[in-house]
């Protein structure tokens, strides 16, 4: 049996040159099939251009591929980061315009007071149930609040200091009398109406000092009451105690 690796008696007869030359004229008559590629395309191309023309016709005869944009697909466009500082608004309370710090000068104050005729100024303070009738005048510093002295009427030298504080905020401490009635109440009640009432009296002696007074909080009415008690609870909202048994 003989394969078709194994060369025959003849071909082991013939010269190394002669078989040499038979196999280099079978390769040549067997036709060699090539796949057409782009790159291989590409590059004859740059081989033709590189015989016969420049550089810059091969860049113009390289195409590049076509890229199909997808109609549900965009770039986001991208903004700098001055321009969306720039579009935010400001951050404003209420209305959005600032405040007015600065005193109106054509405001005119309502004066809750009057001056008599013989040239006392009157003021009168409400606080709980606390209703109190002051009278200022010049003098020498005098304090009496129901026929008694300020430290004698008031021993809490907190209450004291309160009932103090506008003529101390005013500069009129020691410079004019004041006389108090006062009715009702406790002792927190009474010094908030001798309060409201000294101020309301200073207010009238010299309108100007009334944005000092009211910056202050020394004009206004303080609206706190204690709770009526209901029908049926022991308090305000104290409920009688339950019993089982």
């Amino acid at each position: 049996m003989s394969s078709d690796s194994t060369p025959t008696e003849e071909e082991a007869d013939k010269p190394a040159e002669e078989v040499a030359t038979q196999v280099d004229e079978s390769a040549a008559e067997t036709p060699v099939e090539t796949v057409a590629t782009p790159e291989a395309d590409t590059v004859a191309q740059v081989g033709e251009s590189d015989s016969g023309s420049p550089a810059e016709d091969v860049a113009t005869e390289v195409e590049e591929p076509a890229v199909i944009e997808e109609p549900g697909l965009q770039e986001p466009e991208v903004v700098a980061a001055s321009e969306e500082e720039s579009t935010i608004p400001e951050i404003t309370l209420g209305s959005g315009d600032p405040a007015d710090s600065s005193v109106d000068p054509d405001y005119v104050p309502v004066l809750r007071g009057k001056i008599d005729r013989f040239g006392v100024a009157m003021g009168t303070g409400r606080r709980k149930t606390s209703v109190a009738r002051v009278r200022i005048k010049q003098g020498q510093g005098e304090f009496l609040v129901n026929g008694r002295s300020l430290d004698t009427y008031f021993g809490v030298l907190r209450d004291r200091e309160m009932v103090l504080a506008p003529l101390k905020l005013t500069d009129k401490l020691g410079k004019v009398d004041v006389s108090v009635r006062v009715r009702g109440g406790g002792t927190t009640g009474q010094t908030g109406a001798v309060l409201l009432g000294i101020s309301r009296a200073l207010e009238v002696v010299e309108p100007a000092l009334h944005h000092k007074l009211s910056e202050a909080g020394f004009l206004t009415r303080d609206g706190r009451m204690v709770e009526r008690k209901k029908y049926g609870l022991r308090k305000a909202r104290r409920s009688y105690q339950f019993s089982k048994r």
